[in-house]
């Protein structure tokens, strides 16, 4: 694969009180002439609430609108979504957009919990209400602390699904690291879901966390982007391939979609999401800081 860079496409301005910085997450889904990219913006304690950037389909630099309301709130009080909520993956039902999205939970022993939350919009994506008070995938013994669906799509009489998952912090110079890797598992209704995953991704030596794994299917094959991190070196974007979705096989970088030399990019590249307009293919993703500085786009050439 062979990508174009198209530079940053939005950055908060801070005069929101509830989208002070940050585009956390970019989720994209194409809605007639415009992507609408859902975010996490963060206020100034950092809590995360989903907005959206719609973008236009034929030039994604091109912002048409930018949500002045959040479309998802904080959950309430003592809820496992009470200290923010990102979006990670989002699908078509009949009328109906299914937002499925991390549901943050700050603790004392461990800096946070996150699980996979569905919201569900009626109205276009303009706004969304809960399915459930409780998350669709909660905490299990083998995933514990973190359980987030990020790709979904529905396939063969079934919703394949590829989900984040782990059960520990370790402990780094400066702070505790959370460990995760990227799972597997199938749903009937895309509502419930199984008690574990089988595992797709693995972490490789010196890598803490693998994570947003966005699945696409291309010419009968899968590919799967998604981030690696190591603590001396912040998430970095790579791929992997499979012919079934089940086993895969991890790539090296992708070209076109490496650091920058300075700039918003220049320090690190997560969180990636693909949509194909008529005007081509695009992977949205966040740059230094987790997304403080906005989310970017980048244009696929070759594959």
């Amino acid at each position: 694969m062979e990508w174009e860079k198209l530079g940053r496409v939005f950055e908060p301005n801070g005069t929101s009180t509830w989208a002070k910085h940050s585009a956390l997450q970019p989720t994209p889904i194409v809605l007639d002439d415009k992507i609408r990219v859902f975010c996490g913006f963060r206020d100034d304690d950092g809590m995360s609430r989903v907005g959206y950037v719609d973008v236009s389909a034929d030039d994604p630099q091109k912002i048409i609108r930018v949500s002045q309301e959040p479309v998802l709130d904080v959950g309430d009080f003592g809820t496992f979504d009470h200290h923010g909520v990102v979006p990670c993956a989002v699908v078509k039902k009949k009328d109906e957009i299914h937002l499925y999205y991390a549901g943050y939970l700050r603790g004392e022993k461990v800096r946070f919990q996150v699980f996979g939350g569905l919201a569900i919009s009626k109205d276009g994506g303009e706004t969304f209400s809960r399915h459930s008070p409780i998350p669709v995938l909660d905490r299990t013994p083998e995933e514990p602390l973190f359980r987030v669906i990020h790709s979904i799509f529905w396939e063969e009489g079934k919703w394949r699904t590829w989900y984040g998952a782990g059960k520990e912090f370790i402990q780094g110079r400066n702070k505790t690291l959370p460990v995760y890797n990227i799972r597997y598992m199938e749903s009937v209704d895309g509502l419930s879901f199984p008690s574990s995953g089988s595992l797709a991704v693995d972490n490789l030596e010196g890598e803490h966390r693998v994570g947003r794994p966005y699945v696409i299917r291309q010419n009968g094959s899968y590919i799967m982007f998604f981030g690696k991190g190591k603590e001396e070196e912040p998430y970095r974007l790579t791929y992997a391939v499979s012919k079934d979705g089940y086993t895969w096989t991890r790539q090296g970088d992708i070209k076109g979609l490496t650091l920058s030399d300075d700039g918003w990019d220049s320090e690190m590249m997560a969180y990636p999401a693909v949509v194909t307009t008529g005007t081509g293919t695009y992977l949205f993703y966040n740059g230094n800081n987790y997304g403080r500085e906005g989310f970017g786009c980048a244009k696929l050439l070759s594959w």
